[in-house]
C-alpha cells in the first residue's frame, strides 16, 4: 500500500519562500509519477508540477513556472516541492500524488493518480 504524508506547510508572506515534503512509503517508486496539486477554497484542485521519478519527465503549470521547483531524494524517498517568489493566489492545501506508469499524457489530470496524500495548508499573506 502505497503512502504519501505532506508536510512543510504554513503562513509566509508574499514574496517568501516554503518548501513542501511529501514522503512516499510502500513501494519503490522508480517507476511512478509523482505530482503536486493544489486546491484554494472554493475552486477545483488543479495541478502544479509532475515528473518521472526516473527523472526523465517533468512538467510544471504555467502559473508557477520559473517560481517553484520539483525534486526527490532517492534515499528518502521524498518528493519536494521549492516554493518561492510566493503570491496571495498560491494560497491553497497542496496535495502530493502517485502513479505507477510511464505514461506523461495524463500528468497534468487528477484522473492521472491513482494515491494521494492528506494535503498540507499554504497560506500566503499580502
Amino acid at each position: 500500500q502505497v503512502q504519501l504524508v505532506e508536510s512543510g506547510g504554513g503562513l509566509v508572506q508574499a514574496g517568501g519562500s516554503l518548501r513542501l515534503s511529501c514522503a512516499a512509503s510502500g513501494r519503490t517508486f522508480s517507476s511512478y509519477r509523482m505530482g503536486w496539486f493544489r486546491q484554494a477554497p472554493g475552486k477545483e484542485r488543479e495541478f502544479v508540477a509532475a515528473f518521472s521519478w526516473s527523472g526523465s519527465m517533468i512538467g510544471y503549470a504555467d502559473a508557477v513556472k520559473g517560481r517553484f521547483t520539483i525534486s526527490r531524494d532517492n534515499a528518502k524517498n521524498t518528493v519536494y516541492l521549492q516554493m518561492n517568489l510566493l503570491k496571495p493566489e498560491d494560497t491553497a492545501v497542496y496535495y502530493c500524488a502517485a502513479k505507477r506508469t510511464t505514461d506523461w499524457g495524463t500528468s497534468r489530470l487528477l484522473v492521472g493518480y491513482d494515491y494521494w496524500g492528506q494535503g498540507t495548508q499554504v497560506t500566503v499573506s499580502s
